[in-house]
């Protein structure tokens, strides 16, 4: 009999347990605050600056992000000079700017970090945080991009001198890469605001007046 009773309790416990757990289930999925902080997000990324220090992109929590993949011997390079023009506009309203420099397309950074921080301090006079060269694309790219780029797709290049001639040279490559949502080439931009959403991915060839905007509405 005590056996009996104690299988009998047993089952009795087993199922609160197993309704409390469906209860919770369902008010994680019709609480978006709940819901919310069991996803991932943004900031549980983190990157090494060009000093090799791990940095937390908790860091950024209430700020608009600005995160980059650059490179020192672009066509695009000179995209620098805007960017330090936005981080010492908008900086002090909550503007933040990521710079991963990247060596993965037309090995256009072939620098050590050092080297490279030198080149952008010495040529832009850039004041923004640089970070370790690191791979956007592949089996060794970064966990943030990883996430990054399942936020955000490749939607085209924007109208552009370097248009014509990035399309081609992608088509020629592979006939399928506009369905891919990998990085396609230096300094494609995602936009990240005070939440912590991946709100924008602006490509190579995109207007910085654009990105401007974009960033403006949510500071």
């Amino acid at each position: 009999m005590i056996i009996k009773s104690l299988l009998i309790l047993a089952e009795r416990i087993l199922l609160d347990i197993l309704y409390f757990a469906i209860y919770t289930c369902a008010q994680v999925n019709n609480h978006p605050h709940l819901k919310r902080s069991m996803q991932i997000m943004i900031y549980d990324y983190e990157v090494t600056t060009g000093k090799g220090e791990k940095f937390s992109l908790s860091e950024f929590k209430g700020k608009v992000v600005l995160i980059v993949n650059t490179a020192t011997g672009c066509g695009f390079t000179p995209q620098y000079e805007p960017f330090e023009k936005l981080y010492k506009e908008y900086h002090e309203k909550g503007l933040e700017i990521l710079d991963i420099p990247c060596n993965q397309f037309g090995a256009q950074a072939p620098g050590t970090d050092e080297e490279i921080h030198e080149f952008c301090t010495l040529n832009y006079n850039t004041t923004f945080p640089q970070m370790k060269k690191s791979d956007v694309n592949g089996e060794n790219e970064l966990p943030l991009y990883t996430y990054l780029k399942s936020q955000k797709g490749f939607e085209g290049f924007e109208e552009h001198e370097f248009k014509s001639l990035l399309e081609k040279m992608f088509s020629e490559a592979d006939p399928d890469w506009a369905k891919r949502p990998d990085i396609k080439w230096n300094f494609t931009k995602f936009v990240v605001d005070r939440e912590g959403n991946v709100v924008a991915r602006f490509e190579p060839t995109a207007d910085i007046c654009k990105i401007e905007e974009c960033i403006k509405t949510l500071l």
